[in-house]
């Protein structure tokens, strides 16, 4: 099957938006929803579900019509509970279905280059599952639980490279920076340049080969820099005093680990300029 343009094959997107999709649920349900999601501050996870919902449900409408020219999903759902959540999963079986059903040659409007748009919504989808299954993951007291390593490295390259390649991104700095971000577990090395006026520019690097040398740098296995750059960690030295938003557990040393997970431990370290990092955690949003 063709591939997309990042590191996986169209099938093995659609097989993580299957399976995240499912333990979103799974967690979602354990939790309530009327728990908190502190991942996403203002958030329980009915509003979790109701936001996932709409999404699954404008790409599958997106794809299965197929949509030519950008259209706005329809407005969230009202259902809570129970009902709520069998509506979340019809919504994510009719996306996995459509995804899986599509043709190769599928024409329809997506907003990042791909090498098709089944290849696109894939990618994205993938993602966009996999960050919101941590987002409910992150209502129990486990805390969000592991990406697939090289699902976590593609998925860094689609947010440094794409999603913040955009002027949508709000990530800017006083003067040029770089930052360097590496996967130690999977060798994946990106460079991303910062400036005042431009959207971050980011290109992977061979880590065998000099670079330029990086203002800071972030580095750690691929599942915890993806969830970190992500701000889908919890709290460290870096957030707002008080704040509940992770800003993904940059600290120098020490397990980003929640206390009670179930994950592998394992750390994330930051080197050189702190302020890289502040301002990463506190303009990287994506809308």
């Amino acid at each position: 099957m063709e591939t997309t343009g990042g590191s996986m094959k169209i099938a093995e997107y659609l097989d993580a938006v299957e399976t995240a999709g499912s333990s979103l649920a799974e967690a979602a349900a354990a939790a309530g929803p009327d728990a908190e999601v502190p991942t996403c501050p203002g958030w329980r996870v009915r509003d979790l579900l109701r936001h996932t919902s709409m999404v699954h449900r404008w790409a599958t409408e997106t794809v299965v019509r197929p949509r030519t020219s950008y259209e706005p999903g329809a407005a969230e759902t009202e259902l809570d509970g129970e009902e709520l959540l069998a509506y979340y999963r019809e919504g994510h079986t009719g996306l996995v279905a459509a995804l899986r059903a599509a043709p190769e040659d599928l024409v329809c409007w997506t907003f990042l280059p791909a090498p098709s748009p089944l290849a696109f919504w894939a990618r994205r989808q993938a993602h966009e599952t996999t960050v919101h299954r941590a987002d409910a993951e992150s209502a129990l007291p486990s805390g969000p639980g592991r990406v697939d390593p090289a699902l976590a490295a593609d998925g860094i390259d689609e947010l440094l490279c794409l999603l913040h390649g955009r002027d949508s991104s709000r990530v800017r700095t006083a003067g040029p920076r770089i930052l360097r971000v590496r996967a130690t577990d999977t060798g994946d090395d990106w460079l991303v340049r910062l400036s005042a006026t431009e959207p971050p520019r980011a290109e992977r690097v061979d880590h065998r080969v000099a670079a330029p040398d990086a203002d800071t740098e972030l580095s750690g296995p691929a599942d915890l820099v993806y969830l970190t750059l992500w701000n889908r960690l919890p709290a460290g030295p870096l957030a707002p005093a008080g704040s509940v938003r992770p800003t993904g557990a940059v600290a120098p040393t020490g397990p980003v680990t929640p206390a009670g997970s179930t994950r592998p431990a394992g750390s994330v370290t930051l080197t050189g300029d702190a302020e890289v990092a502040r301002l990463w955690h506190e303009t990287s949003g994506i809308g």
